[in-house]
């Protein structure tokens, strides 16, 4: 005798129930996780330009500054030409990333004419 119902009706059921919640969902609750997520990496590569320019002004003026002995006067410069160079750089991205978007609905705006 059986006691309930078999495994595989159990795995139908669930197969069915998850192209349900599937169908429900849509792509586009995909399309905003997925704009999310690149948004976040586009801020962390922004951040990470602007510290690697830093950090790298930081290396140059302290080695200058070890070579000659004039410690904090390269240091100092090329921290200001480190952060400025990040910021230069974080701007580029953020041109990027506003041409991508503003070519993104440019596609979609000719498509709603189109349809």
């Amino acid at each position: 005798m059986s006691d309930g119902p078999s495994p595989d009706d159990h795995a139908s059921r669930l197969k069915a129930l998850e192209d349900r919640i599937k169908a429900a969902k849509g792509d586009e609750a995909k399309h905003h996780s997925e704009e999310h997520y690149s948004q976040a990496q586009v801020a962390w590569r922004m951040v990470i330009e602007l510290v690697a320019g830093l950090g790298i002004g930081f290396g140059i003026g302290y080695g200058l500054d070890s070579l000659f002995g004039t410690l904090p006067i390269f240091l100092v410069l090329f921290i200001f030409l480190g952060f400025a160079a990040g910021v230069k750089t974080m701007m580029r991205t953020a041109r990027e990333v506003q041409e991508r978007q503003l070519a993104k609905e440019a596609g979609d705006n000719e498509e709603a004419e189109d349809a």
